[in-house]
């Protein structure tokens, strides 16, 4: 078994079973927005934009930001997981024969309230996590343009590394938006840094009409029972696990098949990879 199967079902069997002991908490949806992300995200490929849908829920007090795929990732899990017992009493976890994982690039969720932001992500078998205060130093402008029939307000910020520029709506009354983005006087409809190298546009939303008595579902495993630490250390946590592929499988007794000479080479397309990300944060 490759080491690439291996950690696959090492992650199976520790999101499986947080999938079956936790439920959902029960959250109304005031709000559900879908983003359009055009992403210049390697270096190395400049004329390349990756594109990828996220969505935005809203509830009273707080929002849940999150890939379209990586949700519809966990739906595949949980509808696809079975359960084998083997004579000896253990019991292995897969998924159902023919079952396709939905793939996304940006595996986080990141929930928002008035208060603060905090951003969730997975690294090996722990959730990670950390908060940020909410980004307070928009400068507002007196230029108005229409976005898809929606008359919006422009407005800059300097966050992370970026120049960017929002257009948001007076018209939907949210202070919300996509990625870590919301504090403004109505619902960001677009936003995209100076280089064009991020652009976030609302592409889809859900009369309000049609969220009465709908609840946000959004996977409990994704936000609850996380580690908290800050920024800094959650990026040399992941950066270690990228760089620690034989420790984790060490750790968890497997043999790899092809041995480290096999190691080495998925450590240098990951390496080679990371010299050439450029990723939403610069700083």
């Amino acid at each position: 078994m490759d080491y690439n199967k291996k950690l696959f079902q090492l992650s199976l069997l520790f999101l499986s079973v947080l999938f079956y002991s936790q439920s959902d908490k029960k959250e109304l949806l005031h709000g559900n927005f879908t983003y359009l992300l055009k992403a210049k995200i390697n270096t190395q490929t400049p004329d390349y934009i990756h594109e990828e849908l996220f969505s935005l829920h809203i509830g009273e007090n707080r929002t849940f930001f999150a890939s379209v795929q990586s949700l519809k990732k966990d739906t595949v899990m949980a509808n696809s997981i079975v359960s084998t017992k083997n004579p000896d009493g253990s019991i292995v976890m897969s998924l159902k024969n023919g079952t396709s994982l939905p793939k996304t690039k940006f595996p986080y969720t990141i929930i928002q309230s008035n208060e603060k932001i905090q951003y969730f992500q997975p690294v090996g078998m722990a959730v990670l996590t950390y908060k940020e205060p909410i980004i307070g130093n928009w400068k507002l402008i007196d230029e108005t343009k229409t976005i898809n029939t929606i008359t919006c307000k422009k407005a800059t910020v300097t966050y992370k590394g970026r120049n960017w520029i929002a257009w948001y709506s007076t018209e939907i009354p949210l202070p919300y938006g996509p990625y870590k983005f919301s504090g403004l006087p109505g619902l960001i409809i677009k936003i995209a840094d100076e280089k064009n190298e991020y652009d976030f546009e609302l592409v889809k939303s859900v009369p309000t009409s049609e969220l009465e008595g709908k609840f946000i579902n959004i996977k409990k495993t994704r936000y609850t029972e996380a580690i908290e630490t800050t920024q800094s250390k959650f990026q040399q946590a992941l950066k270690a696990h990228n760089e620690n592929i034989a420790a984790v499988l060490a750790s968890s007794g497997t043999t790899i098949l092809g041995g480290q000479e096999k190691i080495n080479q998925r450590q240098k397309e990951l390496d080679l990879n990371r010299k050439y990300l450029n990723p939403i944060e610069l700083e």
